[in-house]
């Protein structure tokens, strides 16, 4: 239903109903903004993008196809546009190796993780996802919190599947490892070893 929804504004605004576009802000503003704001860290930076994300997808509708989703198009119109603001601030995020990581030490910081209440959990989980590099945290971002398929990401970001699949694993060790550094010595000193 919201894909014909989205194709009668589409088709509205392409018969030059300008005003029809508010319908399609107003659905897609807080995802795009999300996006904008969990990529760049910044309110004013995300209001920016945000804006720019739909005034771009305003100018360009007519190469909208159908082919995907009109939330999925938006959505890499929208990254592509935090991907620019990134690159113009020129952030440097934090590049750790990865160690490796076994059954035992995942099996143990899934433990540790259920020890924190969910509140809690989601705020400890937030901080770390921070700790990544944009590239990773935004993988992990489409593919767990807005629940994008891969093949949606995939159309996102350009990756092809077999690389995409490789990000989400790697960034998935990485958080792991940012999980263990962080909780783990702050669980030791408050409830002490075992």
């Amino acid at each position: 239903m919201t894909i014909i929804n989205d194709q009668t504004y589409i088709d509205k605004i392409l018969k030059g109903d300008r005003n029809a576009f508010a319908f399609l802000v107003e659905r897609y503003k807080d995802m795009v903004y999300s996006l904008a704001y969990k990529m760049l860290k910044s309110r004013e930076e995300a209001e920016e993008v945000s804006q720019d994300t739909f005034i771009k997808a305003f100018k360009s509708l007519q190469s909208f196809k159908g082919d995907s989703k009109f939330s999925t198009w938006l959505y890499k119109i929208g990254y592509r546009n935090c991907l620019d603001a990134l690159k113009k601030r020129k952030l440097k995020y934090n590049t750790d190796t990865i160690d490796e990581v076994t059954i035992h030490k995942i099996k143990s910081t899934d433990n540790i993780l259920e020890g924190i209440e969910r509140k809690e959990r989601a705020r400890v989980m937030g901080e770390c996802l921070d700790k990544l590099p944009e590239d990773e945290r935004s993988l992990l971002w489409m593919f767990y919190f807005e629940e994008l398929s891969l093949k949606e990401i995939i159309t996102v970001t350009d990756l092809s599947e077999s690389n995409l699949k490789v990000k989400l694993h790697r960034a998935r060790k990485r958080l792991l490892t940012v999980v263990q550094r962080e909780v783990e010595p702050e669980l030791i000193n408050h409830y002490g070893r075992k």
